[in-house]
């Protein structure tokens, strides 16, 4: 058994809808108001990608959400007003920040274990995956990127 496999049933994870696997392992009992309505204060998750895989475009609305490398390496993919932009998490640069709203994407180099801790609080009402079209009418000049890290 490959080693991501062994993560996967030591921390007994779950599909993610933009791809992997995941678990929240924290949700905080102090709620917040905010502009999205009520919130837990943070949240946080295991995230997994096998090899050959990856996460696909998708945003968290009301939320910054900070990454922490456990294992492996991955490319963090960030499309905003900027453009397109890769930041590598590796054992030299083990955590990034994705601002509240910003496009992000992500590939593992082989495999990548990581945890997403989001505040306020991650809610699935929050997340937005939209097919490539959206992405396209948005960013008209990243096309390449958005296809090959595009569901559907």
């Amino acid at each position: 058994m490959s080693r991501w496999q062994q993560l996967v049933d030591t921390l007994t994870l779950a599909p993610h809808p933009e791809g992997g696997f995941y678990r929240e392992t924290f949700r905080s009992p102090v709620r917040l108001d905010t502009p999205r309505g009520e919130r837990s204060a943070s949240t946080a998750i295991y995230f997994l990608l096998p090899p050959g895989t990856f996460s696909a475009w998708h945003r968290v609305l009301g939320g910054d959400e900070a990454w922490h490398l456990y294992e492996g390496a991955l490319d963090l993919h960030l499309l905003d007003e900027r453009g397109h932009r890769v930041v590598r998490l590796d054992a030299d640069h083990p955590q990034a920040i994705v601002p509240a709203g910003a496009w992000q994407a992500s590939v593992p180099v082989d495999y990548a274990l990581c945890g997403c801790t989001v505040a306020p609080g991650f809610e699935f009402t929050d997340f937005e995956m939209p097919p490539a079209d959206v992405l396209h009418a948005l960013f008209p000049d990243e096309a390449d990127v958005i296809e090959a890290l595009t569901r559907g």
